[in-house]
């Protein structure tokens, strides 16, 4: 059930970041998941391959592989 869970919200965030590049807070924004929920589906996503990451100062831009 919660894996379930973490696979919707990880499409959330694949729909966010189907306009563009975005900094973490703003995928948190667009798709309104608790940190958690949002740091758990990131993982997911990472783990599949499916994003990649950019450090810019102190701000983490993610977007689609």
């Amino acid at each position: 059930m919660f894996i379930e869970k973490i696979g919707n919200n990880a499409g959330l965030i694949w729909n966010a970041l189907s306009e563009g590049e975005l900094e973490v807070k703003a995928v948190k924004k667009a798709t309104k998941l608790t940190e958690k929920n949002l740091n758990l589906a990131l993982g997911w996503l990472a783990r599949e391959g499916k994003i990649s990451f950019r450090e810019e100062g102190k701000e983490l831009f993610i977007s689609l592989v």
